[in-house]
């Protein structure tokens, strides 16, 4: 198993865990494109590390971020002396002084404050309100920022302004539809859309009708495609599965989140990788579980895969929905 590198921006639904698995998937001609509509923490195409990449989202003050780092504005020297300043504010003045950030962060947008709020609000969730104002509150830690922490940041940020600079990466602040659009055979989507049905904002809602468009998209798309999403966990499972993705290949693994508040709402779930390509861990023949068998693997915490043999007959029942 490969060191998976970290991101410098957390975010809920972090696939840090996941990203061997996922990266197992992964075929990449050196003339292909890495195509990240839903970038998120990026944590994935980082540790990939391609040649050539759009990371996209709609947010844009996570773009703005990466952007800075890619023109050279934020530094890893720049960002440990910003992180010492800042903590030491903060050690100080607590609340008041996270508050005070955050309301001149809603104002300016300054990518050095969203680094500055990501790691040291409530469990590094980035949330806004609908009236695009971060509002996730501090996490009670004044002495955030000790020295160690600093410095794991500041490698983080150097271990992206590497990578950018030894690939032509794109970063964009757009819709999935036209980042989609843009890719062409020998490319491939990896998409890590919000989960339906799952209560989990980060920027802007996720409705049926953006999973019914995405879906759309990606059966037509000439390029292949990987997209993260949940299966089941011990109550429920993901309807939307059989009603959008269901003529793919499927991967299923359990995976445990630590974004809850209490240690009661962390619960184990079952991850899907659906995809528009036969992935090396179905070759030589895998049997598809049925729902109750899915159930009880879950409750065991045993991971499995699935698969669904993927045709042109069902792709063409999933646009029909669309």
């Amino acid at each position: 198993m490969n060191k998976v590198f970290v991101p410098p921006i957390k975010c809920q639904g972090i696939k840090t865990k996941l990203v061997n698995w996922i990266l197992e998937q992964v075929s990449l001609a050196d003339d292909g494109c890495w195509i990240e509509p839903f970038m998120g923490s990026g944590v994935i195409g980082f540790n990939l590390r391609p040649k050539k990449a759009v990371f996209a989202d709609k947010n844009p003050h996570l773009i703005n971020f990466y952007r800075a780092i890619q023109k050279g504005d934020i530094t890893p020297v720049k960002a440990k002396a910003f992180l010492e300043s800042e903590g030491e504010k903060l050690s100080r003045d607590g609340q008041a002084y996270f508050n005070a950030v955050r309301a001149r962060f809603n104002r300016e947008g300054s990518p050095w404050d969203f680094l500055f709020l990501n790691r040291s609000c409530f469990n590094g969730i980035i949330r806004f309100n609908s009236k695009g104002g971060f509002n996730t509150p501090y996490n009670h830690k004044p002495e955030r920022f000790a020295q160690a922490y600093v410095t794991k940041i500041t490698n983080q940020i150097d271990y992206v302004s590497k990578a950018m600079k030894t690939g032509d990466w794109e970063f964009v602040c757009a819709d999935f539809r036209d980042v989609i659009s843009r890719a062409t055979a020998g490319d491939i989507i990896y998409c890590d859309p919000p989960y339906l049905g799952r209560h989990a904002d980060y920027f802007d809602s996720w409705s049926e009708a953006n999973e019914r468009d995405l879906a759309g998209l990606l059966a037509d798309t000439s390029a292949h495609f990987i997209i993260s999403t949940w299966h089941s966990n011990q109550y429920r499972q993901n309807t939307a599965l059989k009603k959008y993705w269901n003529g793919f290949a499927t991967l299923t693994r359990e995976h445990f989140y630590h974004v809850g508040a209490k240690e009661t709402n962390r619960n184990p779930m079952l991850e899907a990788l659906v995809m528009n390509f036969e992935p090396d861990a179905l070759m030589g023949g895998s049997r598809r579980y049925s729902d109750a068998e899915q159930m009880v693997l879950m409750e065991k915490s045993v991971p499995y895969r699935t698969t669904t043999p993927a045709s042109a007959r069902r792709r063409k029942a999933i646009k029909s929905k669309c």
